[in-house]
């Protein structure tokens, strides 16, 4: 017998190997798995849910932008440039916060993403 560190089986990992189950695995062919109840939906992930709270978060900022445009038109008040400003803030907000959402919604995909491609599955 050698007394080499090459010659030592692992025997925890021959023994007992680390078999990954995926839930994947047990769905029969042609089942399409129920969107909020899958574990790779992307319904499951809080950056999903945020991106969609973005969303709407964007319509302050086209309200804003319309109040705006209105204001440089018809005036606001004793105020002149008040409709720039506000038309300018608006797009501002409206395309900071639709960016926001756009990343966090990669985000929340991803798992969806990888499943796809590992499975090869489109639902």
């Amino acid at each position: 017998m050698a007394n080499t560190h090459e010659s030592v089986a692992d025997i925890r990992s021959e023994s007992f190997p680390d078999y990954q189950q995926r839930i994947e695995d047990a769905y029969i062919e042609g089942y399409d798995p129920v969107s909020l109840g899958a574990p790779h939906s992307s319904l499951n992930t809080h950056s999903m849910w945020i991106a969609m709270g973005l969303i709407l978060a964007a319509l302050f900022g086209v309200g804003l932008a319309v109040w705006g445009g209105a204001a440089m038109i018809w005036g606001m008040g004793s105020e002149a440039n008040a409709g720039g400003r506000l038309l300018v803030l608006g797009l501002i907000e409206v395309a900071v916060t639709l960016i926001a959402a756009i990343i966090l919604m990669n985000v929340g995909r991803r798992g969806y993403k990888d499943y796809r491609t590992r499975t090869g599955r489109i639902n």
